[in-house]
């Protein structure tokens, strides 16, 4: 999920400190989903939601060999409409204020989204998965095998 809300809610404290940058990150692709506008998008994502397609760039398609031995993934993207600002949020759905960091909100530092799908097909450079909760066009960061079901092959005796 994705916001764009500029305003504070009662009790929200906002950082005017701007962030350093020391690192980039390089979008392999971009998520298509159903929802145009941040407040459409789940707050999470579900295994039984609409169909969802992940693109993955021409220079990374080659990246995708195996992943079709996993049922589960691990999609990081770039929450690209969200604030970044927010030190203090008080969330609709809390009773009280809390840390960002105590928070699976959007609006973040650094406002990565990280979403456990159900890999329905694979059609070439195209992922077609269940489970995604961000906007149509939210850049792709990373794709990893669901981390509780990956077992790297041991090493050689």
């Amino acid at each position: 999920m994705t916001e764009t809300r500029q305003t504070l809610r009662p009790l929200e404290v906002a950082s005017s400190a701007p962030l350093s940058a020391d690192a980039t990150i390089a979008f392999i692709g971009h998520i298509e989903t159903p929802w145009t506008l941040p407040e459409a998008c789940p707050r999470q994502g579900s295994p039984d939601g609409p169909e969802c397609t992940v693109v993955v760039n021409p220079p990374w398609e080659a990246a995708l060999s195996g992943i079709e031995a996993f049922a589960q993934l691990e999609i990081l993207y770039w929450l690209h409409l969200s604030r970044r600002d927010l030190i203090v949020q008080n969330p609709r759905h809390g009773d009280a204020p809390r840390g960002t960091f105590s928070l699976r909100s959007p609006i973040r530092p650094n406002p990565i989204g990280l979403s456990s799908v159900r890999l329905v097909a694979r059609q070439g450079s195209r992922l077609i998965v269940r489970g995604l909760e961000c906007v149509s066009g939210t850049p792709l960061v990373d794709i990893k095998p669901d981390r509780c079901r990956f077992t790297p092959p041991a090493p050689p005796g």
